[in-house]
């Protein structure tokens, strides 16, 4: 109504009709597009959960190295990453593995940050318990750290892997000859504005998607630790 009453131009806010007509005339690169950056966002957000998982255990089960690494892991997680991208492409060239490693970095602080977090938040009373039990401090990590810290875990995995989705869109827009983020830098150049927000629409949807995914796992994994009213 908006840009019908004003007479918006379409390089300025296209009407939803304009988008729908882009759907229609676009669906193949969209789609294609699409599953291109949903392979590099899970292949991205693959290495951050291994990566993750096994820092943030190390961190979360030794004091000294929540120390030294946590400050670190907090410098790095504060450069932006679209400043690495131009070093990604000087390194590894143009092409999918900039997507991947910026997809990486961007969403393994997340999963670290919490993971070490659930382990080194451990109650004093329970490890005091435990050891007046005769466990070690392996037996308290792997029957107490461990299963404390999953709730922490899959509640990182739903932030990470929206994170993961920026970071290779980010690539993509910068340091690639496929994916959303390069049709969107095609679609700004031809000014194809429609196409442009036809290209956000469809990163809309897949991102919610792919976070519905990871909010059932997360149900699915860690349902004993929710509340009973919001578990029911």
């Amino acid at each position: 109504m908006i840009c019908r009453l004003f007479n918006v131009s379409s390089y300025v806010l296209p009407m939803p009709s304009a988008i729908a007509a882009v759907f229609g005339t676009y669906w193949w690169p969209l789609v294609f597009h699409s599953f291109h950056t949903l392979w590099m966002t899970l292949a991205g957000f693959v290495l951050a959960i291994l990566f993750g998982l096994a820092l943030g255990l190390a961190v979360g089960a030794s004091r000294f190295l929540y120390a030294g690494v946590y400050p670190l892991l907090v410098g790095f997680n504060a450069i932006p990453k679209v400043a690495v991208v131009p070093i990604l492409v000087i390194w590894f060239g143009v092409g999918w593995l900039p997507a991947v490693l910026t997809a990486f970095m961007i969403s393994f602080f997340p999963i670290v940050v919490n993971v070490a977090t659930g382990l080194a938040t451990i109650e004093p009373e329970v490890e005091d318990v435990l050891r007046a039990l005769g466990a070690s401090k392996r037996d308290i990590m792997l029957k107490v750290g461990i299963p404390r810290s999953l709730p922490y875990f899959f509640g990182s995995l739903k932030v990470a892997i929206t994170l993961a989705y920026v970071g290779s869109v980010i690539a993509e827009y910068n340091a690639s000859k496929n994916g959303i983020g390069n049709l969107m830098a095609r679609a700004s150049a031809d000014f194809n504005v429609p196409l442009l927000f036809a290209a956000l629409i469809a990163l809309a949807v897949l991102g919610v998607a792919i976070y519905a995914i990871m909010a059932a796992m997360e149900r699915r994994m860690t349902g004993w630790a929710s509340r009973s009213q919001f578990a029911a």
